[in-house]
């Protein structure tokens, strides 16, 4: 897929305030501190189209882009929540599964995780989640270029047998790193992949 647009479309607080559209939607979320601006930025070819910081924790609102005029990249504020009060880690939470169990464009969920770090319970728990409540999503290990190889693939596979004590089998997982630019090709046409189902099935039932 060559990414001819990709534009700040609008952020939300929540499922109500999201547009009435039927372009397919495609969520990235990940803990605070994974990568997910430097990631999306690399997927869509903008320098700055998500924000970084240096500060985890920065994206508070479903933030809108709009990509090629044809899907929406959605970036969803991290699950790791920072340094909140727990009245905003219940109105956050509530607002991401809000989004995720009701908005019926969203096609796949990215669950972004660190690939350099041991399997953190808080991402099988959110991968639980989304498996509990049937949402489709892919995984994304990110930051692979600060590991070596060998060292690469053992952490991806402790992290595979993580989440295997809960499933059968994983979904479609990408290795990626925004500083090397890799994955994006296999990220973007996995959505072209989606996109042309769902075009289709719209065209037979819209």
């Amino acid at each position: 897929m060559l990414i001819k647009t990709a534009d700040y479309s609008a952020s939300y607080p929540g499922i109500r305030k999201c547009p009435e559209s039927d372009l397919p939607e495609y969520a990235f979320i990940g803990r605070s501190n994974v990568g997910k601006s430097s990631l999306l930025n690399m997927v869509v070819d903008r320098k700055k189209l998500a924000l970084t910081s240096g500060k985890p924790g920065k994206t508070q609102m479903i933030n809108y882009f709009i990509i090629n005029k044809k899907w929406y990249l959605v970036d969803l504020p991290g699950y790791g929540y920072a340094k909140l009060s727990k009245t905003k880690r219940r109105a956050f939470r509530k607002m991401i599964e809000d989004y995720l169990q009701k908005r019926t464009t969203l096609q796949c969920t990215f669950v972004l995780i660190d690939c350099n770090i041991p399997p953190q319970a808080i991402d099988v728990e959110f991968v639980n989640t989304l498996g509990k409540f049937r949402i489709p999503f892919a995984i994304v290990y990110t930051k692979a270029d600060k590991s070596k190889p060998a060292q690469l693939e053992e952490n991806i596979k402790l992290i595979q047998n993580s989440l295997l004590e809960h499933w059968n089998e994983l979904p479609k997982e990408f290795i990626t790193s925004a500083n090397e630019r890799q994955g994006k090709e296999k990220i973007l046409e996995y959505i072209e992949e989606i996109n042309t189902k769902y075009f289709n099935w719209l065209k037979k039932n819209g």
